[in-house]
């Protein structure tokens, strides 16, 4: 939430202009979603290098819905071809956890002063590594959920010597809880959050600006395969505004994009390993759409397509992906709904009802 008290003091017009942001460690998604939400007309890039935890990225941003984000898996490292690149770069770093104490005693166990110098130089070293890809007056945002000041303050005083930074104070108000420091060499505002002083567990965030001049790219974009506009026709049945948004084939696969994004996608699919980018549309057969689940949960699916509203248990079957048993359901696809909110597909034939909800997906204790 203080995130977005952030944003909304260093990016004005968030909500109408097309920033280029960046979450640089991004699972499992609270922080890449939420953006996606401040920037609808940006373009959010959440990145994970961990292999194991960027499968949670994509079902949280495919369960979110928007089409402005794009997931990818890359060290920072990899972020070199896109120097000049991102108005905002948000860092949550990783960090010794001491923050998680209160809420995981595991985490008490984990520590040591070791792991703290450890993640010092860690934290230092993605930040070198990425810092190059921010423009010139952009903002970045560090984080960690640890207490230790080699790991916060002293990492901004290390920022501000080795980059040309600037701090940016946010306004707080006295209620919130949020103590706010300044490191002791170079007068970086930070503010840290503690468990007793207000809801939530322990955390640290601090805001910059770069003002050194940033090297740009020749970019060399990725080649894309558009749908043909005799198959498009197939696909805007199922979707709103459908000539805001280009259709892209991927293998097998049509994926829809902003139409104003396609240039920008083109240059991250180029230099960085894309998980996932825009809302999966489904496959195409024979001029026909079999729809994807990601498009049914989307913000962009149509709203006059057939829809079945569920009971709670008809509801919790579905997602168990057992069969349901809807009455009087109209034949073909329809959307499977819970109070409103779009859940899945389902495809009413004459003799049986076929659940699309994804298996990876289902509920498997209830």
């Amino acid at each position: 939430m203080f995130l977005e008290q952030v944003v909304k003091t260093v990016c004005p017009g968030h909500a109408s202009a097309q920033y280029k942001v960046l979450d640089l460690c991004a699972a499992p998604g609270g922080k890449s979603t939420h953006l996606s939400a401040l920037f609808p007309q940006g373009l959010v890039v959440a990145n994970e290098v961990i292999k194991t935890r960027v499968g949670t990225l994509v079902e949280n941003a495919v369960k979110w819905g928007m089409e402005n984000m794009v997931v990818t898996s890359n060290d920072a490292t990899d972020f070199k071809g896109l120097q000049g690149y991102f108005d905002l770069i948000v860092a949550d770093a990783p960090c010794s956890g001491s923050g998680m104490f209160r809420k995981d005693p595991a985490a008490v166990a984990e520590w040591s002063l070791q792991n703290v110098a450890h993640c010092s130089k860690r934290q230092q070293r993605i930040i070198h590594d990425i810092w190059p890809a921010l423009k010139e007056n952009g903002v970045f945002i560090y984080s960690t959920c640890s207490y230790s000041a080699e790991e916060n303050e002293a990492v901004l005083d290390w920022i501000a010597e080795t980059f040309e930074a600037e701090t940016i104070p946010v306004a707080l108000t006295g209620d919130w809880g949020i103590v706010e420091t300044v490191s002791e060499r170079k007068g970086m505002y930070g503010y840290r959050f503690y468990p007793d002083k207000l809801r939530g567990e322990g955390f640290f965030i601090a805001c910059m600006r770069k003002k050194s001049v940033a090297k740009e790219n020749i970019f060399r974009p990725e080649k894309f395969s558009f749908v043909p506009l005799s198959q498009k026709a197939a696909i805007a049945e199922f979707v709103t505004s459908p000539n805001r948004y280009a259709c892209i084939r991927l293998a097998e696969e049509v994926v829809i994009i902003p139409a104003h994004h396609v240039e920008e996608i083109a240059v991250l699919a180029s230099i960085l390993h894309i998980k996932k980018m825009g809302i999966k549309a489904g496959r195409l057969i024979r001029d026909e759409l079999l729809p994807a689940h990601d498009l049914a949960v989307s913000t962009l699916v149509a709203r006059q397509l057939k829809t079945i509203e569920t009971s709670r248990e008809m509801a919790l079957d579905y997602l168990s992906k057992k069969d349901i048993f809807p009455d009087n359901a109209t034949p073909g696809w329809n959307v499977v709904q819970f109070m409103g909110c779009n859940l899945g597909w389902v495809k009413i034939l004459p003799n049986r009802v076929n659940n699309y909800y994804p298996s990876a997906y289902r509920i498997l204790k209830r």
